[in-house]
């Protein structure tokens, strides 16, 4: 796995070096036990540590990018940007 992004209070950040299952893993033994202090990236290029603190009710998307993402060409949705149906 490349890397996996995580999308938490409008902003996007990412964890590299862990397996899927593992911050799974992580994020549900946390939030079991009431709130959960998540290591992340935040930044593009030059990598910055922040942490997320997780609460129940807050709502978390991780996506795992495979090895063999490009990443060329994905538009990433902007929940400020107005589309109409």
């Amino acid at each position: 796995m490349k890397r996996i992004d995580i999308y938490y209070g409008g902003d996007h950040y990412s964890v590299g070096g862990r397996r899927l299952e593992d911050l799974q893993e992580e994020i549900a033994a946390g939030l079991a036990s009431g709130m959960h202090w998540l290591e992340v990236n935040d930044g593009e290029g030059t990598r910055r540590q922040a942490f997320l603190l997780l609460t129940p009710g807050v709502p978390i998307t991780i996506v795992p990018i495979p090895a063999d993402s490009s990443d060329v060409g994905v538009d990433l949705w902007n929940p400020g940007d107005a589309f109409e149906l």
